[in-house]
């Protein structure tokens, strides 16, 4: 479809510079370069709409791609919110166990509870660096933190079904 208006565009121009220069004479030569920037501004502009579709990007996206896609430096998380992400994500771990999940959904639940555990690893050293310097009320928050992450993930722990955290099926 957009060809074809590019066709009528760059048709309309050229009856216009014809009619121009039949009228004015060889002063309206200096028009003819119009027709081929009409034609590059349209490439351009296509390339740049084409760039944008959703499908055009992932039939440009490869494995390789993904492997070596460098991430942007993330600001550094204050303790609450890992702890609140932590919290969120043992919870929905939680609430997905209850439901009779499947082999597969227990083993990501399984690698999510690891990913947990990592994160609070990541709380506690976090929270070792910054208690001794805070002032009353960030130490309780601080502490309350902790303790927030440390009951989700235990509620966690206690929805995993036995032997859940061994060695994954891709492990073994």
């Amino acid at each position: 479809m957009i060809k074809l208006y590019l066709a009528l565009v760059l048709v309309t121009e050229a009856v216009v510079i014809a009619l121009i220069s039949a009228a004015l004479g060889p002063a309206a030569l200096l028009l003819v370069p119009i027709l081929p920037l009409t034609l590059a501004c349209a490439t351009l502009l296509r390339r740049r709409a084409v760039g944008r579709r959703p499908a055009y990007r992932v039939r440009r996206l490869s494995p390789q791609a993904i492997v070596d896609h460098e991430t942007r430096e993330v600001e550094a998380e204050t303790p609450e919110e890992l702890s609140h992400r932590i919290v969120e994500r043992a919870a929905e771990i939680q609430r997905t166990l209850l439901e009779a999940p499947s082999e597969i959904q227990v083993e990501m639940c399984a690698l999510g509870y690891r990913a947990c555990v990592n994160d609070m690893i990541t709380l506690t050293h976090s929270l070792n660096e910054e208690i001794p310097e805070a002032g009353p009320v960030r130490r309780l928050r601080l502490r309350a933190a902790r303790r927030r992450a440390t009951d989700s993930l235990s509620g966690a722990r206690e929805a995993m079904p036995p032997g859940a955290l061994r060695a994954t099926r891709q492990e073994r």
